[in-house]
């Protein structure tokens, strides 16, 4: 049996594993639930209440917003960790899904990423108009929209040239 300081202990460090996970963060939050209470090598708990599992699934949504942040943020398109929008629109939904599923939140995040998107947005359409860059987006003009609108970016609010980015633009 573990005690109160034990528990928490343990907690912690699952919430630390799912924060530094990978990129579909629900995979880690499910591994810690089963070391918790069925791994032969976990504590086998036989009992979490909400209090304890709430901390788990906030840190998934945290694990979320860094990804989309990560790749909203100009600064990034050239390194390795950067997946491009596509990847945003994707992880968005998984994220929404989850978030909708467990009951949490999602204000914060959305707001952040809605401001991340209209910043990359409006650095790549200057990048490439000024022949910087070749356009880096890599999902089409609708796949965005959607993105924004789920974001509450309006398509007026996006930058002007931001259609043309999408298209044969493109890097190849």
């Amino acid at each position: 049996m573990v005690d109160q300081g034990g528990l928490r202990a343990i907690l912690e460090e699952e919430a630390l594993i799912i924060r530094h996970s990978g990129e579909i963060p629900e995979v880690a939050l499910h591994s810690s639930l089963y070391y918790l209470t069925a791994d032969p090598d976990g504590p086998r708990l036989q009992h979490l209440a909400l209090d304890d599992i709430r901390p788990l699934k906030e840190e998934v949504l945290r694990r979320y917003e860094k990804i989309l942040l990560r790749d909203l943020d100009p600064g990034n398109r050239d390194k390795r960790i950067y997946r491009g929008l596509a990847r945003s629109c994707v992880n968005w939904k998984r994220l929404k899904k989850f978030a909708e599923k467990e009951g949490l939140d999602l204000l914060h995040i959305r707001e952040r990423a809605a401001t991340a998107l209209v910043g990359f947005l409006e650095q790549e359409v200057e990048d490439v108009r000024s022949g910087k860059r070749c356009s880096c987006i890599n999902c089409g003009f609708d796949e965005l929209l959607n993105l924004a609108t789920d974001l509450g970016v309006r398509m007026e609010d996006l930058p002007k040239g931001t259609e043309k980015l999408c298209g044969e633009n493109r890097a190849k």
